[in-house]
């Protein structure tokens, strides 16, 4: 199968998970193979709701339109325009997903396949129905696919190469497990935010999103903040304020009262405002309705804090601070270029 083929059918996926990119969706005729498809995958949506509560139809929504953004023949095209697959041989790689928010390991399949080789996918039992669905619809429109996707809940077996996700702990478990195999493994990461002061009412408004998408499940969320001595944190409350529903839904509510309560039993200092909690620490990764901070003393002294931590650390928002900064609001927003923990996961599939 040539690469134009492969790009061919995952342009045609895009084309299919469109539909599907607005509340209501609206089956388009012109779709391949719709009429098998279409109901089934606004049926496994459903499933998919039912299966994990984090997993609300908002936050599916968001997912499927920023596939369906990116998997258009322009996009796939310019990005591996950079790559050389004259060299490449197929090879069996595993891949073993997180599940922490919708279709969250899609990238590394896209990546996989798209490259040539034939993928064996483990997924995360929180997110189960969604890929192994669309993988069927990539084998309808491009039947050269067939034989080369797998899934399996047992043991991984016959594989060449493998990319894992997955929690600190567990990083040390796939570092021994797969040495002896090409491999990325992949660790905790989060995302930081720094202020300066002087952001529009625009920008942190932006930022609300980049904090509250996902509540804040995913290595590309904001659940740390940077701020100078003596901020002022009235205008960041201010501008987060339209996520103020957010309460309204049980599971982020129930750790909202839960951390609040330790929070407070505890005598920590926090602030608050009824859906969330912001706390002085230096750790990066936050609980849930929780946004820890911690002041700096210069740019200098920040940017060299940052540079030294970079391996905690997924995506930096700012506005002029660093060079591959991420702008306030676009971190739920990646290219297919933007790869996790900045390791090229095609320059590595292309040399195993």
């Amino acid at each position: 199968m040539q690469l134009q083929h492969r790009i061919n059918a995952f342009v045609k996926l895009g084309q299919f998970l469109d539909q599907f990119s607005i509340a209501e969706p609206i089956k388009n005729n012109t779709v391949a193979f719709n009429d098998v498809f279409f109901d089934g995958f606004k049926h496994q949506l459903k499933l998919a709701q039912e299966h994990n509560g984090w997993f609300t139809k908002a936050n599916l929504l968001y997912a499927i339109q920023g596939w369906a953004k990116v998997l258009t023949d322009k996009k796939l095209t310019e990005w591996l325009s950079h790559y050389d697959f004259c060299n490449s041989t197929p090879k069996q790689v595993a891949i073993i997903m997180a599940g922490n928010i919708p279709m969250v390991g899609f990238h590394d399949f896209l990546s996989v396949l798209i490259s040539g080789h034939r993928v064996l996918v483990k997924q995360s039992s929180n997110d189960k129905h969604l890929v192994p669905f669309l993988a069927k619809y990539l084998e309808y429109v491009e039947p050269a696919f067939k034989g080369k996707i797998s899934f399996t809940e047992q043991k991984l077996e016959g594989y060449d190469a493998v990319i894992a996700t997955g929690s600190n702990n567990t990083a040390r478990y796939f570092e021994y497990y797969f040495k002896n195999k090409p491999s990325i493994i992949r660790r905790n990461r989060n995302s930081v935010a720094v202020l300066q002061g002087n952001e529009t009412e625009e920008q942190l408004e932006a930022l609300s999103n980049d904090v509250f998408r996902y509540y804040g499940l995913g290595c590309r969320s904001v659940s740390k903040l940077f701020v100078p001595k003596n901020y002022n944190f009235d205008a960041f409350f201010k501008a987060i304020y339209k996520w103020h529903p957010v309460i309204n839904e049980a599971k982020y509510a129930n750790n909202y009262d839960y951390n609040k309560a330790v929070y407070l039993m505890s005598e920590f200092d926090m602030l608050e405002n009824g859906f969330l909690m912001i706390k002085e620490d230096k750790s990066y990764a936050s609980p849930i309705a929780t946004v820890f901070y911690e002041h700096y003393e210069s740019k200098e002294t920040l940017i060299s804090k940052l540079e030294k931590d970079k391996e905690q650390i997924q995506c930096v928002v700012s506005n002029g601070l660093i060079s591959n900064e991420v702008n306030f609001g676009e971190t739920q927003n990646p290219e297919l270029s933007d790869y996790a923990d900045g390791i090229d996961s095609i320059s590595f599939l292309l040399k195993i």
